[in-house]
This record gives structure tokens, C-alpha cells and sequence, in this order.
């Protein structure tokens, strides 16, 4: 059975900041209001990672902790901070992927989108890896909220169409090419366009930073 001592959960996040968060649900909740999502999104997908009792949970950022767009987010001090950096969501993805395995971690690679990302999911996805060289989640837009690796090969990140509806679908391709065992989780969904907030808790629409 695989001990949660080294699994490494990373969150990949963009500053929960107006006008640079969560931007397509600005025609439907104004600057402000898509900002507020995102931010009570990341303190749920934080709650849920340290939830799930692994050692090391790693937040990977963008722009830089330094930044202003970060003032006003609180970080739990039992979570690692990183800097994505630059390159496309590939990249940066293969980049802290490497980085892990290479301490003898197992990853769970995760975002701050999935309405239903929670600390039960999460240890339903290392318990999935005990067995399977990888996880998925795929997502009902065709992208995926959980991609879970025991190895690494650049392949994985490599030559994907991102933000298209064909992401999980060339992934889950490109790792039954390499001949690893997978696990393909249950379908779960993104916030990220004003149909998606039928997904959202009532009151996180009225909620406050």
C-alpha cells in the first residue's frame, strides 16, 4: 500500500486577483465576484490536499509569491510554495512532476477548478495509485482535475492541445502508448465559464473573500 509519506499532492494555482483569475466568469460575476470564486476555490482544493493526511503538499503559483496579486491570500504553513515559471501549463507541469519524482515522490498533480475536489477524492486517487503506474480524472469539458504519476516521461506533457476539449483524451493516449497501467476516475467538473456556476454552492456566490 502506498504511504502517504511519499506522496507529494501539488496544487497548480493562479493568484485569486480580479482581472487575472478566472476570467470568463467576469461577464457573469464582474471582475470581483470571479476573483471571490477563485479564491474560495483554492482555500477548498488547500483544505482538501492537507486534508487528505499526506506529508507534503506543494503549492506552485503564478506570478511569483512575491507578487502583490498575492496580498491578502493566506497560505497554511504546512504547505510548500513553488514557482510554476515559464513555458505552457505543459511544461511547467513536467517541471515539478520531474522535480518530485526525483525525490522519490509519488505525485498527484491537481488545480483549483474542480467544484468536487475534496480530501475523500483525493485519498480515493492515491489509494487508485497503489496499483496503477497513473490516475486520471477527466473533466465534462475534456481537460482533467487530477492526474496522479508513480514515473515520469516527458511525453506526457508534451504536444497536448491545452484549454481544448481533447486534453485527457491525448493524455490517457499518450500513457497507454508507454505502456503504463492507468485508472480512469470518475468524471468531475470544472468551474470556468458562467454554465459551470450551476455546479457552484448558492452561497459561494454570495460569499466574501
Amino acid at each position: 500500500m502506498t504511504d502517504k509519506k511519499n506522496i507529494r499532492i501539488i496544487i497548480f494555482a493562479k493568484a485569486p486577483q480580479a482581472n487575472f483569475a478566472k476570467t470568463r466568469l467576469i461577464p457573469a460575476l464582474g471582475a470581483e465576484g470571479a476573483a471571490n470564486i477563485a479564491h474560495l476555490m483554492l482555500k477548498n482544493t488547500l483544505s482538501s490536499a492537507i486534508g487528505a493526511g499526506v506529508a507534503k503538499v506543494e503549492l506552485c503559483v503564478t506570478p511569483d509569491l512575491t507578487s502583490v496579486a498575492w496580498q491578502g491570500v493566506e497560505i497554511p504553513d504546512v504547505v510548500e510554495v513553488s514557482h510554476q515559471g515559464e513555458g505552457d501549463l505543459g511544461e511547467r507541469m513536467a517541471r515539478a512532476t520531474a522535480r518530485a519524482l526525483a525525490q522519490g515522490d509519488a505525485v498527484l498533480l491537481i488545480g483549483t477548478d474542480c467544484i468536487e475536489m475534496s480530501a475523500m477524492l483525493l485519498i480515493e486517487a492515491i489509494q487508485n495509485l497503489d496499483s496503477n503506474d497513473t490516475v486520471i480524472y477527466p473533466t465534462a469539458d475534456g481537460g482533467y482535475a487530477l492526474l496522479g504519476l508513480r514515473q515520469f516521461d516527458l511525453s506526457v506533457f508534451n504536444n497536448i492541445a491545452w484549454s481544448t476539449s481533447d486534453v485527457a483524451y491525448q493524455t490517457i493516449l499518450k500513457i497507454k502508448q508507454l505502456d503504463w497501467s492507468i485508472h480512469i476516475g470518475n468524471l468531475l467538473h470544472d468551474v470556468d465559464t458562467p454554465d459551470d456556476l450551476d455546479h457552484v454552492p448558492l452561497e459561494w456566490l454570495y460569499a466574501e473573500h
